[in-house]
C-alpha cells in the first residue's frame, strides 16, 4: 500500500499553492505594522539603500514566527473553501473518506512547519534580533536633532544633558532648553538655560552646531572641592545669541552589539532559563541583604532594650549616667546567665525614662540623628525597591520571551484546525468571505495575546497564564470546529440561525398562496363552507373564554398557560384547522380565493409571551373565514 495517495497529493498541491502566496500577504502585512511603529526613526535620516535592505531583511526575519499562524489560517481556509465550494470535498466524503483522513497529510505538514517554527525563533530569530536592535539604536543616533524628545532630558550625546520643553517639528527649533555640558568635567561643568534654540548637523556630518537665544550660562570656575561648598565661585553670562560646536560623528555606525545582548529577544531558550535563573538567585540574594541591613538598622526601637541593641553612635551620644546604667545592667544580666543550668527571665531598660533623663542638648543631637538615619533609609529603600522592580520586570520579559517561542509555534497548528474545518462548513473559496473570517479570528487572537502579555508584562497576572491564554481561548474553538465539521453538521447554516432568531423575537413569516400551474383536484366548497363555518365557531368561543387584555388577565392566561391543558389544545385545534382550510383552498383557481388566503395569520400556539397578538389572531381568522365563505356562497356555488 503507498504511504502517499492521490488524495494527500492533490490536497498537498491545494494547499501549497495558496500558502505561498498568503505567507507573502502575511509577512507584507506585519511588516507594514511594524513599519508603522518605526517610521520616525527611517524617515530623513539619510540613510542608504543597502541600510535599509538590511533593515528591512532583519525585520522580516524576526515577523516570520508572527506571520506564519496567519499564513496557515488563511491557507486552509481558503483551499478547504475551494474543494467544498467546486463540491470535490462532498465527492471525498461520498467515497467514505472522513475530513480527518482528508487533512492527515496537512496535519503531517503543519506540524513539521511548527517545528520549523520552534526551531527558527530558537536559533535564527534571536540573531535577527540582535542585528535589528543594532541597527535601529544605530538608526536613532544617526541624526539627534531629529530625536530630542519632549519633557525630558536627552542623553544620545556624550557628556551632554539636554532638555527640551517643547520642540516645533515644521521649523526645527527648541524652545525652554537646559543643557548640562559635562565636556570640561563635572568640576567645570555649564549650565546653560536658554529660551530657545536649534540644533543641527554640519555637511562633513563630524559636528553639530548648537544655536541658543535669549538665555544665561553659568559657568563653575572653582575646583572640584568646592562643588560640595555652598560659596563655590562661578562665572555668569547673559547672552541674546549663542553658537556651540559639539564634536558629533553622525554617520551611520554601528553601535556595539553588546548594547543590546542583554534584550530578552535576543535569546535563545536555553540562555533564557540560564539568565533567569541567574537574575532570580541575584535579586533574591539582594533581598536577602536588603533586609539584613533593614534589621540592623532599623528604626523602630523596642519600648525595652538591652545595651548590645543599639549601635556605637547611638551609645557614645547617651549621658554618662544613663550609660553607666545601661552597662550596669548588662553586666547583671550576663552574670546571671553565666550560671550554668539556671534560666534567667530577659534583662531590660526602659527606653522612655532613659530618653527623659538625658541633656536637651543630647536629646537634640540624638533626634537629628534619628532623622538624618531616616533620611538615609528611605533613599536606600526607595532605590532598593526600583531596582527590584527593575529586576521582577526583566524576568518576566525573559519568561514572556520564553512562553512566546513555545506558543507561536502551537499556534501553527491550532490556526490549522480551526481554518481547514471552517473553510469545509462555509464552503466559500476565493479572497472574499473566507479573508474577512480569517482576518476577524487573527485580531480576536492578536487582541487577546496581546492584551495577556501586557497584563502580565505588567505583572498583573502571572506570566504564563498570560502568554497562553489565546491558546486556551482558540484551541477549544479549533476542537469544535473539527467535530461539527467531521460530523458534517450545520454550524453556519445562516437560515437556521435566522428562523431561530425570527422565532425568539416573534417575527413570524408572511403567506404567499399563488395560482397553481396543475391542480389535480379541485376543493369541495360546499365541504369547506361547512369547515369555515366550524373555524368561525371555534374561534369565536376560545375568544371569549379568554381574559381580558389587562395585567391581570395576562397573569391569568399564563396560569392557564401552565396549569391548564384544555385551552392550549383547542388554541391548537384551530391553528390546525386553519392550516387545513388554507392547504385544502390553495388548490382553487380563483385568484379572489386566494387572495383571501393569504390573509390568514400563521398563529403561534406555544408561547405564551404574545397573548395580545392570539386575541388578534384568533379576530382575522373570524374575519377572512367569513369573507371566504360570503364569497364562495355568493360567487363559486351560486353559479355552479
Amino acid at each position: 500500500m503507498k504511504l502517499i495517495k492521490k488524495l494527500d497529493i492533490f490536497i498537498l498541491k491545494n494547499f501549497l499553492t495558496l500558502f505561498a502566496g498568503t505567507f507573502c500577504i502575511s509577512i507584507f502585512v506585519v511588516m507594514m505594522q511594524f513599519l508603522w511603529k518605526y517610521i520616525d526613526d527611517l524617515v530623513g535620516k539619510g540613510l542608504t539603500l543597502d541600510v535599509y535592505v538590511k533593515f528591512f531583511f532583519y525585520a522580516a526575519e524576526t515577523l516570520v514566527p508572527t506571520a506564519l499562524p496567519l499564513a496557515i489560517l488563511l491557507a486552509s481556509l481558503i483551499s478547504f473553501g475551494n474543494i467544498g465550494e467546486r463540491l470535490e470535498l462532498l465527492a471525498i466524503k461520498a467515497a467514505g473518506i472522513s475530513l480527518i483522513r482528508t487533512m492527515r497529510p496537512l496535519i503531517i505538514l503543519i506540524s513539521l512547519l511548527a517545528l520549523t517554527s520552534f526551531h527558527f525563533q530558537n536559533k535564527i530569530a534571536p540573531e535577527a534580533w540582535q542585528n535589528l536592535l543594532q541597527m535601529l539604536r544605530s538608526m536613532k543616533m544617526k541624526s539627534p536633532e531629529l530625536d530630542i524628545p519632549e519633557g525630558v532630558f536627552y542623553d544620545g550625546i556624550d557628556n551632554i544633558n539636554l532638555y527640551v520643553k517643547h520642540k516645533n517639528k515644521e521649523t526645527g527649533m527648541l524652545y525652554d532648553v537646559i543643557i548640562y555640558n559635562l565636556q570640561n568635567g563635572a568640576s567645570r561643568a555649564h549650565i546653560v538655560l536658554a529660551d530657545s534654540g536649534r540644533l543641527e548637523t554640519t555637511s562633513d556630518k563630524m559636528h553639530l552646531l548648537l544655536h541658543l537665544y535669549q538665555g544665561i550660562q553659568y559657568e563653575n570656575i572653582g575646583s572640584s572641592d568646592a562643588l560640595q561648598a555652598r560659596d563655590a565661585p562661578y562665572r555668569r553670562e547673559a547672552f541674546v545669541e549663542k553658537h556651540f560646536i559639539i564634536d558629533f560623528d553622525s554617520n551611520f555606525n554601528l553601535t556595539d552589539q553588546e548594547s543590546v545582548a542583554n534584550n530578552a529577544r535576543t535569546k535563545g531558550m536555553k540562555q533564557l532559563t540560564h539568565d533567569i535563573d541567574s537574575m532570580e538567585n541575584y535579586y533574591h540574594d539582594m533581598s536577602g541583604r536588603y533586609t539584613q541591613t533593614m534589621q540592623r538598622y532599623a528604626l523602630a526601637v523596642p519600648h525595652e532594650a538591652r545595651l548590645s541593641d543599639y549601635d556605637s553612635l547611638a551609645v557614645a551620644q547617651m549621658s554618662d549616667s544613663v550609660r553607666k546604667k545601661l552597662e550596669r545592667v548588662e553586666a547583671d544580666y550576663l552574670a546571671k546567665k553565666a550560671k550554668a543550668g539556671q534560666r534567667v527571665p530577659h534583662a531590660s531598660v526602659n527606653i522612655d525614662s532613659l530618653f527623659a533623663q538625658t541633656d536637651p542638648q543630647k536629646k537634640q543631637r540624638i533626634v537629628m540623628n534619628a532623622l538624618q538615619k531616616a533620611g538615609f533609609q528611605e533613599i536606600e529603600t526607595v532605590n532598593e525597591a526600583s531596582a527590584m522592580e527593575e529586576g521582577n520586570r526583566d524576568i518576566r520579559l525573559h519568561w514572556i520571551q520564553f512562553w512566546q517561542k513555545i506558543t507561536m509555534s502551537l499556534s501553527c497548528l491550532i490556526f490549522f484546525f480551526v481554518g481547514a474545518p471552517l473553510g469545509a462548513i462555509i464552503r466559500k473559496g476565493g479572497l472574499g468571505f473566507p479573508v474577512v473570517v480569517a482576518v476577524i479570528i487573527f485580531i480576536i487572537y492578536y487582541i487577546i495575546d496581546t492584551g495577556a502579555m501586557k497584563t502580565g508584562r505588567e505583572g498583573g497576572i502571572p506570566v504564563a497564564f498570560g502568554m497562553w491564554l489565546s491558546t486556551l481561548v482558540m484551541a477549544p474553538l479549533g476542537i469544535f470546529l473539527t467535530i461539527k465539521s467531521n460530523n458534517d453538521s450545520t454550524v453556519f447554516n445562516m437560515d437556521a440561525y435566522i428562523n431561530l432568531w425570527k422565532k425568539l423575537l416573534g417575527i413570524r413569516p408572511k403567506r404567499n398562496i399563488v395560482r397553481k400551474e396543475v391542480i389535480i383536484n379541485d376543493p369541495d366548497y360546499a365541504d369547506m363552507c361547512h369547515t369555515l363555518e366550524q373555524l368561525i365557531t371555534t374561534s369565536r368561543e376560545y375568544l371569549g373564554a379568554l381574559p381580558h387584555s389587562t395585567f391581570l388577565g395576562y397573569i391569568a392566561y399564563i396560569f392557564r398557560f401552565w396549569f391548564s391543558k384544555r385551552e392550549d389544545m383547542q388554541a391548537e385545534g384551530i391553528s390546525l384547522m386553519t392550516e387545513y382550510v388554507v392547504d385544502v383552498l390553495s388548490n382553487s383557481k380563483d385568484r379572489q380565493v386566494l387572495k383571501l388566503l393569504n390573509g390568514y395569520p400563521v398563529m403561534e400556539t406555544r408561547n405564551f409571551r404574545f397573548y395580545r397578538r392570539r386575541r388578534k389572531d384568533l379576530r382575522t381568522v373570524i374575519k377572512y373565514s367569513e369573507q371566504i365563505k360570503d364569497y364562495i356562497y355568493g360567487n363559486i356555488l351560486s353559479i355552479q
